[in-house]
């Protein structure tokens, strides 16, 4: 799911539907954490969005570099700030093309990171 999801990631970035950009690439790395901890632990992964917290309860936090972490730190808020209409102004706002690109190169190069250390 953590591919399909970045596809649409790429999909939202072509219709330039900026906010799916960000939510989707969010969605990608959070279930990739997520299929990591299945693959590592027989406890369930916890049902939280948080990228922070499931990269801890993995270990893979205190692998990442300074650059992965400052980016789950900027995906962070995309999964809260997309799903609630108080939040979608400010953040449609603040996505353009450019941005969006980012987070895809940097959503893929994570993404891989993480299916690595499987």
């Amino acid at each position: 799911m953590s591919d399909y999801d970045f596809d649409t990631a790429k999909a939202m970035l072509k219709t330039k539907r900026y906010l799916y950009v960000a939510f989707m690439c969010h969605q990608t790395i959070e279930k990739a954490l997520k299929a990591f901890w299945s693959a590592k632990s027989e406890e369930p992964p916890l049902k939280i969005h948080t990228l922070s917290r499931l990269a801890e309860r993995t270990g893979l936090y205190n692998k990442m570099s300074e650059n992965q972490l400052d980016f789950i730190d900027n995906l962070e808020p995309m999964n809260i700030e997309a799903r609630y209409p108080s939040y979608k102004e400010r953040l449609i706002k603040s996505l353009d093309e450019n941005r969006c690109k980012y987070l895809i190169e940097e959503t893929k190069k994570l993404q891989e990171w993480i299916k690595s250390k499987l």
